[in-house]
């Protein structure tokens, strides 16, 4: 979504048009109701063109987050958009954009270049703590609280616009690829939640994937019902597309049996069941999880899995679970549903083995754990990943995944979030943070929309 076209250094072409005063109100339904009555690639850009017209802006852009988590693509208009290569994307870390996404608070940046000079604002576009993009506008002066707080509300907007619209059209799919996928990479992206983050009122949580150069079978799922949310992280043996086939065969039985009410055991059992019956060769490991939001108890099941680390008070502890069979062994075993004691404050880490790469034996995961504690999930999950790779050179053998879970307790059932994100639990900025690089792809060259 972009209305005023990028000057060479990034920044819009000047000649704002000065029509805020006298436009008419831009309400979150207006807002709604206009991207409804356009095609799905082209919702992002009729809000543009709103923003524009309400707000003098001299120019509007939405930018997506990618896979990764760690860098944002600008989506231009549907016209200009050139979808048959990667998308340029722009790398997060130490940018305003990062803070913005970090904090979930927008940043308004005047500059003060004298007249004509532009005053940037990045807004962040997020459902329920999953950081889905940022809004980025130029207007011709300050804006006023009234104007920010409609700033704020057509940014979440944005949020329920890209949900709705991203079924419908491959557009938001290409903007989240840094680079091609693989087949295997493709099953494995759409094994995964849709949201990679979501928080309530008794919880948060996020995962995080790292593909391996030969896509291993890594997969990570959670879903919040009436009265329970549950959590799996499961790892296919093998690599690439039979790998890929695995983890389908595997978080298919398991989501079948879940959305069916069937309890932790069961569903373990149907997974394994589907893995013998289906004549699929090879294993998955498996972990699942359940918390009841009525009255806080959690139980969970251990298929040949690496063991959960909770902190609690500063504390890493590794959780010792009574271990069963991957899914999918070819002899009689059982599934044993054990509880573990889960308190208000709590993390509780779930990962897969790539997470124990044999490359990263210096990097500590608890101290990691540890020193990550003031993050929100979202940050800290990918926080772990990329010290994971980084201690690999970025060439991973096995697939990394992990999830992060902030377990807050039963004492309140709603939480304090009109823009998308509870801000109470949001992360700090970026101590290295200088935008240096906002407006640059990774080529250093400023994105052509």
């Amino acid at each position: 979504m972009s209305v005023g076209e990028p000057d060479e250094g990034g920044g819009p072409t000047t000649g704002a048009q000065n029509g805020g005063s006298g436009a008419r109100e831009m309400t979150l339904a207006k807002t709604l109701a206009a991207a409804e009555s356009a095609a799905p690639v082209e919702s992002l850009d009729v809000v543009a063109r709103m923003l524009r017209e309400h707000l003098g802006a001299a120019s509007v852009s939405f930018l997506i987050t990618d896979f990764t988590g760690g860098s944002v693509v600008r989506l231009g208009m549907s016209g200009s958009l050139d979808t048959n290569g990667p998308a340029r994307h722009i790398a997060l870390r130490g940018t305003l954009y990062d803070d913005v996404i970090r904090t979930q608070r927008p940043s308004v940046e005047d500059k003060a270049g004298g007249e004509g000079a532009l005053v940037r604002i990045v807004a962040p576009v997020t459902n329920r703590g999953d950081a889905i993009g940022l809004l980025e506008l130029f207007l011709p002066e300050v804006p006023d609280t009234k104007v920010m707080r409609e700033i704020g509300e057509t940014a979440h907007a944005l949020a329920y616009i890209v949900i709705a619209n991203r079924s419908f059209t491959d557009v938001y799919q290409w903007g989240r690829r840094t680079t091609p996928l693989s087949l295997a990479a493709e099953i494995q992206h759409r094994l995964l939640p849709a949201s990679l983050a979501c928080e309530a009122a008794q919880f948060a949580v996020a995962g995080a994937l790292e593909p391996a150069d030969h896509v291993g079978g890594d997969t990570f799922d959670y879903v919040i019902d009436r009265d329970t949310v549950q959590l799996s992280v499961t790892d296919a043996m093998g690599h690439d597309v039979d790998a890929a086939l695995l983890a389908t065969l595997a978080v298919g039985a398991l989501r079948r049996a879940r959305r069916a009410g069937a309890d932790l055991a069961e569903q373990a059992r149907q997974a394994d069941r589907a893995m013998r019956d289906n004549g699929r060769q090879g294993y998955v490991t498996g972990q699942l999880l359940r918390i009841s939001l009525l009255d806080g108890r959690t139980e969970f099941l251990n298929a040949g899995h690496p063991w959960p680390m909770r902190m609690r008070d500063g504390q890493v502890q590794e959780i010792v679970p009574e271990v069963d069979l991957p899914f999918g062994f070819q002899v009689p075993h059982t599934y044993r549903v054990q509880t573990l004691d889960l308190r208000p404050g709590d993390r509780l880490v779930m990962l897969t083995d790539g997470m124990l790469e044999r490359h990263a034996v210096n990097l500590d995961l608890s101290d990691l754990i540890v020193s990550t504690r003031e993050l929100h999930p979202r940050e800290a999950a990918r926080t772990l990943i990329a010290a994971i790779v980084d201690a690999n050179e970025g060439r991973l053998q096995d697939d990394a995944t992990v999830m992060c879970l902030d377990w807050h307790g039963l004492g309140q059932s709603q939480r304090d979030a009109d823009t998308g994100a509870d801000l109470t639990g949001a992360s700090a900025p970026a101590a290295d943070s200088s935008d240096s690089s906002d407006s640059s792809d990774s080529s250093g060259s400023a994105p052509q929309l």
